[in-house]
Formats: C-alpha cells, structure tokens, sequence
C-alpha cells in the first residue's frame, strides 16, 4: 500500500495513472473508518482500475472547535482495515498545511439554496468547508470517480452541484447507507457514545422507518408531529430537527405531490454527540 503526505506525491501517482490510460475512483474520508467507508472503497475498487482514499480531518468543516479537537485520528488502523480490503489502495494522508499551504480559510460558496436547509440552518459555515475541501482534492487527485454514502444526503447533494457549477470532470457516486445490525447509520462518532446512549440510538432508525410508512396515508405535517412525540416520550435523545424535504430542492414540503420525491432527514442528539441520519419516502 503506497501512502503519500504530500500533493506533489499523489499528484505524480495520478498522473502516471492517467497516463497508461487507467480510471482513477477517490474516496474522500476523514478517517476513524468503518464498514460504511470500506462499502464506498469496495464499489470504487469493482468500478475503477485505481482507487485513491484520503484521510483528512478538515477543519474548516467544523463549526464547533470542541468537535474539531475530539474528532478521532487513528491514521494507522484506518490504513490496516484498508489494507485488509486491498493492498492496492493508495492513502493521500496530507497535513493541514499542505492543503491549505498556511492560510486555514473556507472558500465562500453559492449552492443554489442546498448549503442553507437542515445542516446549514444549524452548522454555519459548514458547507463552504466541505466544498473548499472537496474541490481542492478534485484538483489535486482528478479522479474520474468519487464516492460519497447516502448518510450525508444532504452533502452529496451540495458536491453534485459543485461539480456542475465548476465543469469538474468527475462523476459522483452516491452509495447507500450502511447500518449497524441495530439499524444506527455507521458514523465516526458511534465509537464515542457511551453505552446508554448506544443502546438508545437505534430509535431514530426505527422512528424513520415508521415515517415512511406514515408519509404513505397522512400529511408531511402530521408525520412530523408524530416524530417530535417519539423523543418527547423519551429521556436520552434530543431531537434536533426532523424534515421532510423534496430531495432536489432539498426544500420543506407543503404538500405532496405524485411527480416529486420526497426524504426525511432527521438529526439528534445523543448526549453531546450529534447523530444524522435519512430514508427515502417514495
């Protein structure tokens, strides 16, 4: 397994491989790795001849420093369970600095309205950091594929619209979220939570699913004041927000409509760790 810490490094690997006429699949990550990321390596291994994995917390991500400074960094056993999967993956490991070259700052971004529903009614900034660091690794690897989970629907979406927006000549991937046998979407932060808490999180799984079929015969309002209900009746989990939004516009729903798809994006609390999760309703 090649690891490289610095752009000039993966910029020369990518190159040569654009060269001998190879597809190049990037999945970007921000390590502590899971079954959920090794799922989008193991689609972009079967689908491309190289597949290119970074490893990066990024902080201009972060709205919350506390959040930024807790965020695990297990660089070592994140490239072990990679290995374990194929020793011909190659990890972009850089250093803030050489990502940003010592000016630590977001790029401002328009995304036509999806940077300011859910996550960013809630996460100022958030959005500008994940599209700064998103495009300058498109720029640096130029894959001809990335691959981003359906848990993060809302961030897939906003990258999708960066890519049309800047003419990058890369094909998003969405892949499907990966659970737990508990049903709980695979995140980094599951590792944090403590036991209670654990055993308590599978609800928001179980509240979603129950809104679907609820969305089926009663109104998106209805649906979610039946959500609220659910984490009023109990003590461990805080409801953030639960929204039904159409999945283009990513906009509130007022009514239904047949032609427009619809998805329910819900984020909790659990104790000071803070959970997303989605479903599709039609």
């Amino acid at each position: 397994m090649k690891i490289f810490s610095e752009k000039k490094q993966i910029q020369k690997y990518a190159e040569q491989i654009r060269k001998n006429r190879e597809t190049i699949g990037f999945v970007p990550t921000m390590g502590a790795l899971h079954d959920g990321h090794l799922s989008l390596v193991e689609q972009a291994l079967e689908n491309n001849d190289k597949v290119v994995v970074s490893i990066f917390v990024n902080p201009t991500q972060f709205d919350n420093p506390e959040d930024l400074k807790k965020y695990p960094r297990t660089l070592k056993d994140d490239t072990d369970r990679l290995a374990s999967v194929s020793k011909d993956i190659v990890v972009y490991a850089p250093s803030t600095d050489d990502i940003y070259e010592g000016h630590t700052v977001a790029d401002t971004f328009s995304f036509d309205g999806l940077e300011e529903e859910m996550e960013g009614q809630f996460r100022a900034g958030h959005f500008d950091g994940v599209g700064t660091i998103v495009k300058r690794l498109f720029e640096i690897i130029r894959p001809h594929c990335a691959y981003f989970g359906e848990k993060d629907f809302q961030q897939l979406m906003i990258v999708k619209k960066l890519v049309e927006k800047y003419d990058i000549p890369v094909e998003i991937v969405g892949c499907e979220i990966h659970r737990e046998p508990s049903g709980l979407a695979m995140s980094s932060r599951n590792e944090r939570l403590k036991p209670q808490f654990r055993e308590a999180a599978p609800l928001i799984y179980k509240v979603l699913r129950t809104a679907k079929l609820k969305f089926g015969i009663e109104s998106a309002n209805k649906v979610t004041e039946w959500v609220q209900e659910q984490f009023d009746n109990q003590d461990l989990l805080k409801l953030e927000y639960f929204t039904i939004a159409d999945t283009k516009t990513l906009k509130p729903i007022k009514r239904k409509t047949k032609k427009r798809n619809y998805r329910a994006f819900i984020a909790v609390y659990a104790d000071d760790i803070r959970l997303i999760d989605n479903i599709a309703l039609n």
